[in-house]
């Protein structure tokens, strides 16, 4: 690759140290992750190197001047890696074509796998009346569909398979593989000894049922990045500079420096941090901070990069740009939570670790002892296979994909919608829930508080005047509006309120001064704004304010009730996040708190032995959700938080938080029970495999039967959840 592109290009420069993001091909689990990371820090001159399970990309760091670009690819290579470096469009390109590429396995081996089955089934109900020649023609017209078939669709565990040989490991595919490969090779040897039985359609089906775990987590993924990046409707792509005549010209945000004036209209993101010059306005921060309530801004206050201007023109002075905005700290944050997040085990690649090794040894040892005990060296290798297959991984393979397949969908159908294929086994851990206020615990759009105190013809005319206005107040008393047309010739003025002529008497909308009113005597409650209305001689002063989800107070409560530690956290000001935490009885809160101070907090739970469940929905959560244990997000949520949350959930309640860990509790409990299943399956059939008093064909009759016994058990989570399912284990420790 070094021959052909200048990797210099992908280095960027850091205090005395070279950076370079890679996307590296083949990483399949956390012990890839481990390996990869391990393997690099070992190098004299690198400083660190991460891993973004998600993305597949690599950030390592090196002292400048002790390594090439080139030599971490060639050390990547050593390793077992091919790595080049990362490009998100190609990235995204080639998980489209893996993507695609799964697809095709499992439409072969499902099409294989059938007409093989077809076959097999002849032979079957043939029996003795079959001649030996049709018995041998129906095998080797199997062996025709089956070897080209298993090449093509077995690649994924094959490539994934001879990676781990190559560097001295073992994983979940080294047996699939060479159960696959054995039962093949030994098909064709039995039909070429014109013997009863082959073993085509059991490679094939194990290949089928694989296949449809691994496209369903591979979809998964695949959808988690398609926005998991994507900041682009925060970032500004260009910015108003001021030139030194004075004259403003339209530049990129990339050559904006600390010291450009820039002029910011209404209606635009800010480009870069800065400190208003001149123009007042107000700032809608909330998917930066979490501030619910528009802020005021004059000469001398701080914005940051991806708030809103809303109503007046302000002049800025940069004093960050680029990779040093807090747009950009949200980004680094994301990336760091979501490297330290996909270093967790998955429970299949525990079983894994200890599952492997004893299937080999176990084969290994039947030939030794059949090989000792005088037999040839057919019986020797055929009892072994025989104990291969029939400890062959397809019910461990099955025992989590099949429960997570079937939980999903009972979530589904609970308005859960999962973005990550471990959630379930995380979600079964938590004991501590940590929620966000705004636009979480509360409805996402601000409502009219005393609508119930307005006279309704009041309440309907100042709504119908709030249409004809952009102020996020107003928008809010619009949506209690029933009849939408707008009344003619409504006027606005820009810091003021809109007005207009209704059934001949002026009515206005906006402050208390602009309608005309004095100021409100007893102000509205801290975590409220106001508006005034006036027509002829009737008024009204509308209190706006976010409006808590209308199960949130039973919602916490049961949680609190079953055991669960709640925290709220949010970007909020505490005299908004007060009243909140009070209605819903939840003595630990904390309000004003950025990304970091919410990642540092959601650490030191951590640290104290818990496993948190984050549900939130902001920019300013984002972080915070790929931090925490596992993590939840409304609908409502930028694309961004969905994006790095484990799971989705639909409408304007909170029930689907309840339901999301009791269904991930009993799927937990069922993936667990298939694998002890499995587990003492193993215990009693491969002693008699080696002992030799099962031959391969009931070998491969009674892996399918295991693995039958496996989806049967796992259909149980189609019913939801048990009672008591919902509860979380003791603090510090594992369920």
């Amino acid at each position: 690759m070094s021959g052909t592109l200048d990797l210099s290009m992908f280095v960027t420069h850091d205090n005395g140290t070279d950076r370079m993001d890679l996307a590296v091909e083949g990483i399949g689990c956390a012990g890839c992750i481990r390996k990869i990371e391990s393997g690099l820090q070992k190098v004299p001159g690198i400083v660190d190197a991460r891993v973004n399970f998600t993305n597949r990309r690599l950030a390592v760091g090196w002292r400048e001047g002790n390594l090439k670009p080139a030599d971490v690819i060639d050390e990547l290579a050593r390793i077992g890696y091919r790595a080049h470096p990362f490009r998100p469009e190609q990235v995204e390109s080639e998980e489209k074509r893996q993507g695609r590429r799964l697809i095709k396995c499992l439409g072969v081996a499902g099409f294989a796998a059938m007409n093989v089955m077809l076959l097999s089934v002849s032979v079957w109900s043939g029996g003795v009346d079959m001649s030996e020649e049709t018995r041998d023609f129906f095998h080797w017209l199997s062996a025709l569909i089956a070897l080209p078939a298993a090449a093509y669709s077995g690649q994924p565990f094959f490539q994934s398979a001879w990676r781990a040989l190559r560097n001295f490991n073992v994983n979940m595919d080294v047996p699939i593989s060479l159960g696959v490969v054995l039962a093949l090779g030994l098909s064709i040897v039995e039909t070429i000894n014109h013997a009863e039985h082959a073993y085509f359609d059991s490679a094939l089906m194990l290949l089928f049922f694989l296949l449809c775990g691994r496209t369903l987590d591979h979809a998964m993924r695949q959808k988690t990045r398609a926005v998991a990046g994507n900041l682009a409707a925060l970032k500004a792509e260009v910015a108003h500079r001021f030139e030194k005549n004075g004259e403003v010209v339209m530049v990129p945000v990339a050559a904006l420096t600390s010291g450009d004036r820039l002029l910011v209209r209404p209606g635009e993101r800010i480009a870069a941090d800065g400190v208003v010059i001149s123009g007042t306005s107000e700032l809608d921060e909330s998917l930066v901070t979490g501030e619910t309530a528009h802020r005021t801004v004059i000469a001398g206050a701080s914005v940051h990069a991806g708030s809103l201007n809303h109503s007046g023109a302000i002049t800025l002075r940069v004093t960050a740009a680029g990779a040093d905005t807090l747009l950009a700290d949200v980004e680094r944050l994301l990336e760091e939570a979501t490297a330290a997040k996909s270093r967790y085990m998955r429970l299949a690649d525990r079983a894994a670790k200890l599952y492997a090794p004893v299937v080999h040894t176990a084969a290994a040892l039947t030939a030794i002892g059949w090989l000792l005990a005088g037999a040839s060296l057919h019986q020797a290798i055929v009892t072994a296979i025989a104990v291969l297959i029939i400890t062959c991984p397809c019910a461990l393979a099955l025992a989590i994909p099949a429960v997570q397949v079937i939980a999903s969908g009972a979530m589904f159908r609970a308005g859960i919608i999962l973005n990550s294929g471990d959630a379930i086994e995380r979600m079964a851990e938590i004991d501590t829930i940590v929620f966000d206020k705004t636009g979480t615990l509360t409805l996402p759009e601000p409502r009219v508080a005393n609508a119930r105190e307005i006279a309704p013809d009041i309440l309907e005319t100042a709504a119908r005047l709030a249409l004809s206005s952009h102020h996020p107040l107003a928008a809010a008393l619009a949506q209690d509006v029933k009849d939408r047309t707008p009344f003619d010739g409504a006027v606005e003025e820009p810091g003021r309120g809109v007005r207009a002529m209704v059934d001949g008497e002026d009515a206005r909308l906006g402050s208390p001064a602009f309608c005309c009113l004095p100021q409100p005597a007893e102000p509205a409650a801290a975590d409220a704004s106001t508006i005034a209305f006036r027509h002829g001689t009737r008024c009204a002063i509308f209190h706006i304010r976010q409006t808590l989800r209308q199960d949130a107070v039973e919602v916490v409560k049961a949680l609190s009730a079953a055991g669960f530690d709640i925290h709220i956290l949010s970007g909020d000001r505490p005299a908004a996040v007060a009243p909140i935490a009070s209605a819903l009885d939840v003595g630990q809160w904390q309000g004003a708190c950025n990304p970091a101070e919410k990642i540092a907090f959601l650490e030191e739970l951590k640290a104290a032995g818990r496993r948190v469940l984050m549900v939130g929905d902001g920019l300013n959560d984002a972080p915070a959700l790929a931090a925490a244990h596992a993590s939840m997000s409304p609908i409502s949520a930028v694309d961004i938080a969905q994006a790095h949350a484990d799971a989705v959930f639909l409408g304007d309640k909170l029930q689907p938080v309840v339901d999301a860990l009791g269904t991930a509790r009993w799927a937990h409990r069922l993936m667990l029970q298939n694998l002890w299943l499995a587990v003492v399956y193993n215990i009693l059939a491969v002693p008699i495999a080696m002992a030799g008093l099962v031959t391969p064909l009931i070998a491969a009759a009674a892996m399918s039967g295991s693995s039958l016994l496996v989806t049967l058990n796992a259909l149980r989570a189609r019913s939801g959840r048990a009672p008591a399912a919902a509860r979380p284990p003791s603090h510090g420790a594992r369920p």
